[in-house]
């Protein structure tokens, strides 16, 4: 028997026999359907039942076969409180959005780009391609709404977006939402060992940045608010105390494993002087806005605090619970006075 006389049988006949009713135009749009597919990354981890879960928000993420960490279109807009439907796509709709905080006079820098720009790629499981956008875009448009809230150029109607911006913000930092993927998706498991350090290496520059104030005066001026000192101004030398706060609160939970980096980078003299500041082994694509970030969170709870009359222990405890050090549940040993 010849193979043109072989039986077909099962799922490859109804396949058969849709592929004899499809017309021309249907089978057209199958080959370049297949043809795209082929050229798209693939996911190689990741599935909707698997989602990162920041509170009660949950978003769909995978890891594509490069290493990019992806967060599904769908999942995205839905974590940030922006409704379907209306006739628009999922990234118009998102970077309108965003359009209209730039025109009340927010900084939004390139998200209107990167939200009309979707990283589109195949699910772990094949099917139909999907269109997601790479993870560290949700901690930029998180910053960016609550910054319109604050400014009070957010509708009211609006203000379950920004709550919810707030608790994605202190459900992680930008090196945290790498960390929070890899955990959804099962991608620590294989994960290579030098994945982290080489992470740090992008964050870490090999050369010295020029000093740029990185650290607003309204944060050292909070602290000692927050402890009940009088505040003598950028001026005066601040208490020594003052360092170990910002190492505690700043360089320990801006990144798994950066401080112990940084100081091995930067070692002590023998009258325990370094020759540079820690954050000026900051990169300016990576390390720096992860700083200006942290910075940002940290001084939106110094002001909480302060207006809600905390005094320093409530505010340590406000931000262990939001950014904790990664691997310690301890809280931080500190008097108070």
């Amino acid at each position: 028997m010849s193979s043109t006389d072989t039986k077909v049988t099962g799922r490859a006949k109804g396949g058969v026999q849709r592929a004899i009713n499809a017309s021309p135009e249907r089978l057209s749009e199958i080959g370049r359907l297949g043809a795209e597919i082929k050229k798209l990354p693939r996911a190689t981890h990741g599935a909707a039942d698997k989602p990162l879960v920041i509170g009660d928000i949950e978003i769909t993420c995978y890891v594509l076969e490069d290493g990019r960490r992806v967060l599904a279109q769908r999942g995205l807009q839905q974590g940030i409180g922006l409704s379907q439907g209306g006739g628009h796509t999922g990234a118009r709709r998102i970077a309108e959005f965003l359009a209209r905080l730039e025109k009340k006079g927010i900084l939004i820098n390139d998200l209107i780009a990167r939200a009309n720009s979707p990283i589109r790629f195949v699910p772990p499981h094949g099917g139909n391609p999907a269109d997601g956008y790479d993870a560290t875009i949700l901690p930029d448009i998180c910053a960016a709404i609550i910054a319109a809230d604050q400014s009070g150029a957010l509708d009211k109607r609006l203000k379950r977006v920004a709550e919810r911006a707030a608790i994605l913000q202190h459900g992680f930092a930008t090196i945290g939402i790498i960390a929070l993927v890899d955990e959804a998706t099962g991608y620590q498991e294989v994960r290579p060992q030098d994945a982290l350090q080489a992470y740090l290496e992008k964050v870490i520059s090999k050369e010295l940045a020029a000093w740029v104030k990185k650290f607003p005066d309204e944060f050292y001026e909070n602290i000692y608010k927050l402890r009940g000192w009088p505040w003598p101004g950028m001026s005066k030398n601040r208490y020594s105390v003052v360092g170990t706060y910002t190492r505690d609160l700043v360089f320990e939970r801006l990144a798994p494993g950066l401080l112990p980096e940084l100081e091995r980078r930067l070692p002590k003299d023998e009258k325990g002087n370094r020759v540079a500041k820690l954050h000026q082994h900051l990169t300016q694509d990576i390390g720096d806005p992860m700083l200006a970030q942290h910075m940002h969170t940290l001084v939106m709870f110094q002001r909480v605090a302060l207006q809600n009359g905390y005094g320093w222990a409530r505010f340590v405890k406000m931000v262990d619970a939001a950014m904790p050090k990664r691997g310690n549940t301890l809280e931080l040993a500190l008097t108070e006075v």
